[in-house]
């Protein structure tokens, strides 16, 4: 047993020794002298041979050692950050051995990060139609320079949304995400679009990648066919996502609801429009544009009607030009769609008769509605034209409130226009009617009075003037109007002459159509006129030919 004991004792007394040996033969340092990386930064692994304790330091804040001491050899983990700057950066690592104070080190060299504007997928394309809230499509850009987004001034159907740039951290690249928003595309042809990103200020950029964008061509509308008339129609509808499609495009346009085709013994018709569309009727939609481009083929339409919007008070649109086109337009109803604007080129709307814009969100009168552009119109509807109902302008704060509450005073041209039924009910119409003056006495420029020639045109059948002589020298205001309504306005002041005298008042329904204001206007006064009479006796006195409603007929009379 002893000797066992002893053998043992003297081979842990060699395996000592060895290792003695072994720690005095190493030499200290790191397996590798250089370190070489790029921009992105990352890790490398060297092997510090030691026998000895040792530790490691850097005046390098982007360079880390892992672990960064130890005893003996180890592996150390060099983590290296990313790049902050363009130009390329030195730093150094230094190991000191703690026995014999030698030091040994190793030099890490890193790339700059060139400029750069790169792109992830630089080729997009897209359809010719889709819903308004599904246009758009996202572009990652990834990039180390701010930039401005440059598409050229041919290509108006497309338009990117606003975008951040954030490099206060150094100029390491990093990814922007821009929105690009497209049109719908109506020409029977693809379109392209090359977009660049040029950097708002000098540099030299490595890569500058651009943005080729193609759209899909739109299906041809053959113009001045019935063909193209279906195609324009099923087009309209769609990009107004109408409620409930009833048109099917594999049944004959004869069988759609709300569309008339022209027919051989109708008013108007000649052989070329002979079973085309005569008049359409959209109903229920939800759209955040104007009037569909497909609209400018129904060359042949006389009427065309566009009622119920969704949210029409948070609307605030333009009919486009697309309508503008239908120069041979009659009558044309654009209602409860949430219009804030027409046009300009609705000037070459020359034809038309008939205009409804009633239930829309207008502030103003558009300025491009008079009679000069629009000799043949005889009829105009712009009631209830409230976004909102406020009943004390004065106390209002909202910015638009519609029912035509711009307009500093009644808008005298539509009395001037001569047209026969002028609605304007339910808005937010303020001041006075304007009184004209009278014949001795004229006023704002009015030059046209009754006059005896007057009176004896009006002799009807029987002999008898229906025209009193009493009107003459009164203003001819409106003398063929047969509707006039400005009700429930905020209208003040008194009731013109002409207007309490007008040859015809009575069929107008004064109590109800006129003489019936309500609300506050925004000087605070309450709305309503001065001078309204009790009742309508006045008005039979001065007309003695015309029948009272009291008054009861015989089948003699």
């Amino acid at each position: 047993m002893k000797y066992i004991a002893y053998i043992a004792v003297m081979l842990g007394a060699l395996g000592l020794v060895a290792c003695a040996d072994d720690g005095t033969n190493l030499p200290f340092g790191p397996d590798s002298k250089d370190i070489a990386i790029g921009a992105d930064g990352g890790t490398r692994t060297i092997r510090i041979e030691s026998s000895d304790a040792w530790i490691a330091t850097t005046d390098a804040p982007w360079i880390t050692v892992s672990p960064a001491n130890g005893r003996g050899t180890t592996e150390c983990q060099i983590i290296i950050d990313s790049a902050l700057l363009e130009t390329p950066r030195r730093g150094v690592i230094r190991f000191q051995n703690q026995q014999s104070r030698d030091n040994q080190e190793i030099t890490v060299e890193q790339e700059g990060y060139p400029y750069a504007i790169t792109l992830a997928e630089p080729e997009v394309s897209v359809e010719n139609f889709a819903l308004l809230d599904e246009r758009y499509f996202d572009v990652r850009v990834k990039t180390n320079v701010d930039f401005n987004v440059a598409i050229p001034d041919t290509t108006g159907w497309l338009q990117y949304d606003s975008y951040k740039v954030d490099i206060n951290r150094g100029i390491r690249p990093r990814e922007v995400t821009v929105r690009f928003k497209w049109n719908i595309s109506s020409v029977p042809r693809v379109r392209r679009a090359e977009i660049a990103f040029v950097p708002k200020r000098e540099v030299t950029l490595d890569q500058q990648d651009k943005l080729y964008v193609e759209q899909k061509a739109a299906a041809e509308i053959k113009k001045d066919t019935r063909e193209g008339d279906s195609v324009a129609l099923l087009g309209v509808s769609r990009s107004l996502n109408t409620w409930n499609e009833a048109w099917d495009s594999t049944e004959s346009m004869d069988n759609w609801s709300g569309v008339v085709l022209w027919e051989e013994n109708m008013e108007g018709c000649t052989p070329e429009k002979v079973g085309r569309v005569k008049s359409a009727s959209f109903r229920f939609f939800t759209t955040k544009e104007g009037i569909p481009y497909e609209v400018q083929y129904l060359t042949a339409a006389e009427e065309l009607s566009f009622f119920g919007n969704t949210n029409i008070h948070l609307r605030s649109l333009s009919t486009g030009d697309a309508i503008t086109k239908l120069s041979q337009l009659k009558r044309l109803t654009i209602s409860a769609y949430g219009l804030m604007e027409l046009h300009p080129d609705f000037k070459d709307m020359v034809s038309l008769e008939y205009l409804d814009l009633s239930s829309n969100n207008f502030q103003k009168f558009p300025a491009v509605l008079t009679k000069e552009n629009m000799p043949n119109l005889h009829a105009l509807v712009m009631n209830a034209n409230q976004r909102s109902l406020v009943y004390d302008l004065s106390n209002s704060i909202e910015a638009n409130i519609g029912g035509l509450v711009d307009e500093t005073e009644f808008p005298r041209h539509l009395l001037e226009w001569g047209l026969d039924t002028l609605r304007l009910s339910v808005n937010y119409l303020q001041g006075s009617l304007p009184s004209f003056g009278t014949a001795d006495a004229p006023r704002d420029g009015w030059t046209e009075f009754y006059t005896e020639e007057d009176i004896a045109a009006s002799t009807n059948d029987k002999g008898v003037d229906t025209l009193p002589r009493a009107l003459i020298g009164t203003p001819k205001v409106m003398p063929r109007t047969k509707f006039f309504a400005v009700n429930l306005n905020r209208l003040t002041g008194e009731l013109p002459y002409w207007l309490l005298y007008h040859p015809g008042l009575d069929w107008w329904l004064p109590e109800i159509l006129i003489f019936n204001q309500e609300g506050i206007d925004a000087s605070g006064r309450t709305a309503g006129f001065s001078n309204e009479p009790a009742n309508m006796n006045y008005y039979y006195d001065f007309y003695p030919t015309k029948t009272r409603p009291s008054d009861e007929t015989t089948d003699e009379d």
